[in-house]
């Protein structure tokens, strides 16, 4: 019979810590929400102490979450572990995830305590935490450099004081399969009672991040923990993606389920794409764009005569499918709004609504809307926040023998029309100083990348600016056929976003 896994993400939490992938509240709602869609058992909210927007995204996130579990970390402190208890209470199941460095390395220079000493608080706060809640569990950080007999030791000090959760993470992945395989069987095999679900935690600074996960499920482990397209902090986490789709694809292997949704994968990597501008490798297993393409002429007649012949996976079992029906500007709301059906897509009606808004002034530019336009323009229509600006119109001059200028009008939440004009290195940079010329905000351009959506002379052009502002990196997002007024959105958006956020 086969085992269930659970599938414990850390998205919101580990992986929001990956540089440049830091998600405003809103973001994180409907990210959780995205999650849930998904189907994952475990949603790590986020680290409670750590900020006040921590905080209330996390307890957001657990009066929102109804068929997850929904988790808070906390070092083992009491003022983390009764934060986090704040925050995840109102779920209706709750977790806190409490956690200790169980290293020689980490005991010595960083938490400058003994080995006997660590038991104690392992023994203590653990306790604390399952007087608040039922579901506790327990990470040794730095565990695989850990040594074995203390490992057991610091576990069953954690089991005894009531968690029911131990979690094995190499935290600054320097393991090998080989490894992390032995370490969850000595466990199996040493703790004095191994009837708790055992977790693993692999980070990828040596790219085996997933392999070792997949190593940790043959040896036994029943949880692991991992994140949407693998972000995370340094080279990122074990990839969900992938190891789901290992475990879907070779049963044969690894006679292994989850709950996930796998239709609902390439969705939730788009999302969380599309939220942190962070875009996805071409290359990138499972999601990314080259995944399911085959350029070579062999593997291109084998697909033809037999998809099995060079694709282990189908592109819909992970959500990803061709038209069926062709979208255009005379095409009406029920037709848009079944397409997104199809497309496994779950929107309010206010949300279909604003979405068939862009969806018909695209349709006025491009004569027929394919999928990935249609999950460009909804990709972020829950994301949405208050309009400070909105564009009016613009004109910009450029050429090699003149410099760039750019005239822009902008209309405020009050309705009031603003023009600026002002030159630039180039066009982008002339209308973004007219912009900042209206707007009169401090803030700095990060980074700016501009991507085709679809393919052809009228593709939709995606742009992702990232702005800094008080010390905060903005993310803001323009989609249009074309590239100037997708930029001009685009850094509208981020600034509209740093407004809010005030």
């Amino acid at each position: 019979m086969s085992r269930k896994i659970k599938i414990f993400d850390t998205t919101l939490r580990d992986g929001e810590q990956s540089p440049g992938c830091s998600m405003n509240f809103n973001e994180k709602i409907e990210m959780a929400r995205q999650l849930e869609r998904l189907g994952v058992d475990i949603i790590e909210a986020g680290f409670p102490i750590s900020s006040p927007d921590d905080f209330e995204a996390v307890k957001a996130i657990a009066k929102t979450v109804k068929n997850a579990t929904v988790a808070g970390l906390a070092r083992a402190v009491k003022g983390d572990i009764d934060r986090a208890w704040e925050a995840i209470q109102y779920a209706q199941s709750p977790r806190i995830h409490t956690f200790l460095a169980t290293s020689d390395i980490h005991m010595k220079y960083k938490l400058k305590m003994s080995p006997d000493e660590v038991l104690e608080r392992i023994s203590s706060m653990v306790a604390l935490a399952k007087s608040y809640c039922p579901d506790v569990e327990f990470s040794a950080e730095d565990a695989s450099r850990s040594d074995m007999n203390f490992l057991v030791k610091a576990f069953d000090a954690a089991i005894a004081a009531g968690a029911t959760t131990i979690n094995i993470p190499d935290t600054v992945g320097y393991s090998t399969p080989n490894e992390m395989f032995e370490i969850i069987r000595y466990l199996k095999s040493h703790l004095k009672n191994p009837q708790v679900d055992i977790s693993v935690h692999n980070h990828n600074d040596l790219g085996l991040g997933v392999a070792n996960t997949l190593a940790c499920i043959q040896a036994g482990a029943t949880q692991v923990e991992c994140t949407v397209n693998g972000i995370g902090e340094r080279a990122g986490n074990a990839s969900l993606e992938e190891v789901v789709m290992n475990l879907h694809t070779r049963k044969d292997i690894y006679d292994c389920t989850t709950s996930i949704v796998t239709k609902q994968i390439y969705r939730t990597s788009k999302l969380l794409s599309t939220i942190t501008g962070v875009g996805i490798a071409p290359t990138k297993p499972i999601v990314g764009a080259n995944a399911f393409a085959h350029e070579a002429g062999i593997h291109q007649h084998g697909v033809l005569a037999q998809r099995s012949t060079y694709e282990i996976m189908a592109p819909e079992d992970i959500g990803i499918y061709q038209n069926k029906m062709v979208l255009g500007k005379h095409s009406g709301k029920h037709a848009f709004a079944e397409r997104l059906n199809e497309l496994g897509y779950i929107l309010s009606e206010e949300d279909i609504a604003n979405a068939f808004e862009r969806f018909k002034v695209v349709a006025d530019q491009k004569k027929n809307i394919t999928d990935k336009d249609i999950e460009a323009l909804i990709g972020s229509s829950a994301l949405e926040i208050k309009e400070t600006y909105t564009l009016k119109s613009f004109v910009v001059n450029s050429g090699t023998v003149i410099s760039a200028t750019a005239v822009v009008k902008l209309v405020n939440d009050q309705g009031e029309e603003k023009e600026h004009v002002a030159r630039g290195a180039g066009p982008i940079d002339a209308a973004f100083k007219a912009i900042d010329r209206i707007v009169k905000k401090d803030c700095k351009l990060e980074n700016y990348t501009i991507q085709s959506v679809t393919e052809g002379e009228d593709a939709l052009g995606e742009v992702i600016t990232k702005i800094s502002v008080d010390e905060r990196e903005i993310t803001g997002r323009g989609l249009s056929t074309d590239i100037l007024e997708a930029s001009i959105k685009s850094y509208i958006n981020a600034l509209n976003k740093a407004i809010a956020g005030q």
